[in-house]
């Protein structure tokens, strides 16, 4: 049911599934994927099971214990009651935790060793990808904002006749010091209404792919250092000083390597599983009571491989 509902974005009526045709197909779309993940599951907890791994108490109650605190369920009547919401006993849910205990031994044993990763295996992937490592443009600015005041009549608030000219000229006013030389961030901290003001008016950095068409536009005519004109937004005027713009380029390897050792350990996992599965499987022997859904089993698999 859960991977119906997964797979339909809806509830399921688990009646349903007899009548709905929409739902029989979904049914018969999942189960493939169903079948392949039960049976490695009982393949792996098997071998877990003959390597003779077993749940101990204190590991189950330390999991418990950090299971409950992490979801808010140390009152027992909550956590009883998430349980029943689930349809478990605690003797299921240790079930469960034991199978996932089991299949994480039999992996570490079968695949842990070759999962070490070199500092020069790192460094080749990021010489072959370092798309993947692509620092975004980017560019910080100051601001000074001047809002224009508002006032409110009849219960609709609006602007106050007179108070847009006030404003600009205020903000021409601003900008006139600016461009006599005051630091714009000591003038932004004396007279910007925008909370930006408690850093000197600093923004940024900003990923340019955030910023409006128009103000891109704007910002790459500027150079650094530059200042621009009092422009109107909706609840006033805005003066902007470009303090720096960086064009995308790929991050240097010392400031990724933890990254890049993530991406490549993810990838020789995955690798190493899938092999590990492989062999697993064809030293099986699986009992099949239904053809149907060992055709079904066998179709997956070959498409997978």
């Amino acid at each position: 049911i859960a991977a119906l509902r997964e797979r339909l974005n809806s509830p399921v009526d688990a009646a349903a599934l007899k009548n709905d045709e929409a739902l029989k197909k979904a049914l018969l779309e999942v189960t493939p994927d169903l079948l392949v993940t039960a049976i490695d599951e009982l393949l792996l907890t098997q071998l877990g099971r003959e390597k003779g791994y077993k749940l101990q108490d204190d590991q189950f109650q330390g999991w418990m214990k950090d299971m409950r605190e992490k979801n808010n369920l140390q009152d027992d009547a909550k956590f009883q009651a998430a349980l029943k919401q689930e349809g478990m006993t605690v003797d299921d849910l240790r079930k469960q935790v034991e199978r996932g205990f089991l299949m994480q031994r039999v992996q570490q044993d079968e695949i842990g060793q070759k999962l070490q990763i070199t500092e020069e295996e790192a460094r080749q992937y990021y010489l072959g990808n370092k798309d993947e490592f692509i620092e975004p443009a980017s560019v910080t600015l100051r601001e000074i904002f001047i809002e224009i005041p508002t006032a409110t009549q009849g219960g609709e608030e609006g602007v106050r006749v007179g108070a847009e000219d006030e404003a600009k000229k205020e903000a021409d006013a601003v900008r006139a010091r600016i461009a006599a030389g005051e630091d714009f961030g000591k003038v932004a901290a004396e007279v910007s209404d925008s909370a930006s003001k408690a850093n000197g008016g600093l923004i940024g950095p900003l990923p340019l792919a955030d910023i409006s068409d128009s103000l891109r536009k704007t910002l790459a005519s500027m150079k650094p250092g530059e200042v621009t004109q009092p422009t109107r937004n909706p609840k006033g005027f805005q003066i902007l000083k470009l303090e720096t713009m960086k064009t995308a380029e790929p991050q240097p390897f010392d400031a990724v390597r933890d990254l890049v050792a993530d991406k490549v350990y993810e990838a020789r996992q995955q690798s190493e599983m899938r092999k590990f599965t492989a062999r697993m499987r064809s030293q099986a022997i699986i009992e099949w009571k239904n053809q149907d859904l060992k055709k079904l089993y066998e179709q997956r698999i070959a498409s997978s491989n």
